[in-house]
């Protein structure tokens, strides 16, 4: 039986996912010969392990605790203060230092998997710092990849220790598919995608006649949307994913050189303008502008997409006309699609579709990306 062994940063909706997960489906996973042995699990202020990180786990009891109490909103340091359990909890300073010494000890023994589940820009210093003591990584988290060039060359110095399916279109298998592209030797010459279930949602909403402000505060009731819809509309959520894909074709770009189309103008931008003004009053001024796009696509046989289009050394993130019947101009509601053109996909592009978000989707991916790595394990 194979044993890997996992330290979870972040304890979010996928991250709970996730151990969720890795508990359900132990059966499937004995019958794999695969043993998930979760010894660290970390929130943003702390880290809960065993006492012996070598010859005990976290147990599933103990991670079904862990999955009700961050849905309750309370913070792991909450265990500390129960002083139940042959478990440890470090906070603060303290927890990226017991996380360094965890990679320490076994990333170059018995192997470790650091899962990044997190929102967070300050794990890419923990995960360089893993990387290079030979331990394993496996990213939902977009932002360590979006990092400077420095940081990412860093972190994909040795690709088989790395995995990120998550970071674009959540479960689907955009990353997979495009190694097994790259490593066969054919050349990719675009990619042009609908990566963001909220934008694909209010798009295809638009294209049925319903003005922008009603499509986004429905969407936001929906749960679709951040609390703040904005984080979506800006277009930086797209962005990150895209970088990541251009990354990936070995384009040394960085952020700023990413054309961005924002869907509201600076002067509603947060900071500026508070999220109920924004709603009640801002975004309705928007909707003639969209309208008058909407229809003048129309008119072209086309319908509006926001989409993410790398072509030779561009990255461009916006609304776009694609024609009605082409796979994005069939997309409908949130789900994500990316269309690949190569050599072999000249003619007709690699199309992959089918739900973009989500905590379960995208905890899937993560699990599968986990046990993706089982031959580096002993």
């Amino acid at each position: 039986m194979k044993k890997i062994s996992v330290v979870l940063m972040g304890c979010g909706g996928v991250g709970r996912q996730l151990l969720q997960h890795i508990v359900s489906f132990r059966s499937l996973h004995a019958k794999m010969g695969v043993h998930i042995r979760v010894i660290g699990v970390s929130d943003s202020k702390s880290l809960l392990v065993p006492v012996d990180v070598v010859k005990e786990e976290l147990d599933d009891d103990l991670l079904s605790v862990v999955c009700r109490l961050k849905s309750a909103g309370s913070p792991l340091s909450t265990l500390g203060a129960l002083g139940k359990g042959e478990y440890r909890v470090f906070s603060g300073s303290e927890s990226r230092r017991e996380t360094e010494a965890i990679a320490q000890l076994l990333g170059k023994s018995t192997g470790l998997v650091v899962v990044d589940c997190s929102a967070s820009s300050e794990t890419v210093e923990i995960l360089m710092k893993a990387v290079d003591l030979g331990c394993c990584a496996v990213l939902a988290n977009k932002k360590p990849l979006t990092s400077t060039l420095e940081h990412y060359d860093k972190l994909v110095l040795d690709p088989r220790r790395i995995r990120h399916e998550s970071t674009v279109g959540a479960g689907l298998p955009v990353i997979a598919s495009m190694n097994r592209i790259i490593s066969s030797g054919d050349p990719v010459h675009s990619i042009v995608g609908s990566l963001s279930g909220t934008l694909g949602y209010v798009m295809s909403e638009l294209e049925d006649g319903r003005p922008l402000s009603q499509v986004v505060r429905a969407a936001k009731t929906l749960g679709y949307t951040e609390p703040d819809p904005r984080d979506d509309l800006s277009g930086m959520d797209v962005a990150r994913k895209g970088l990541i894909l251009a990354r990936l074709l070995g384009k040394r770009i960085i952020m700023d050189s990413i054309k961005i189309e924002s869907l509201y103008p600076e002067e509603m931008r947060p900071g500026v303008m508070t999220v109920d003004d924004f709603l009640q009053n801002g975004i309705a001024k928007l909707d003639q502008s969209i309208e008058e796009r909407v229809k003048r696509a129309s008119s072209n046989g086309c319908v509006l997409r926001y989409v993410c289009v790398i072509e030779g050394s561009s990255v461009q993130v916006g609304i776009r006309e694609v024609p009605k019947d082409s796979p994005l101009g069939r997309l409908r509601g949130s789900d994500n699609i990316v269309e690949i053109r190569s050599r072999c996909y000249k003619e007709q592009p690699l199309v992959i579709q089918g739900a973009g978000a989500g905590n379960d989707t995208t905890a899937a991916g993560c699990l599968a990306d986990i046990i993706d790595m089982q031959d580096l394990f002993p």
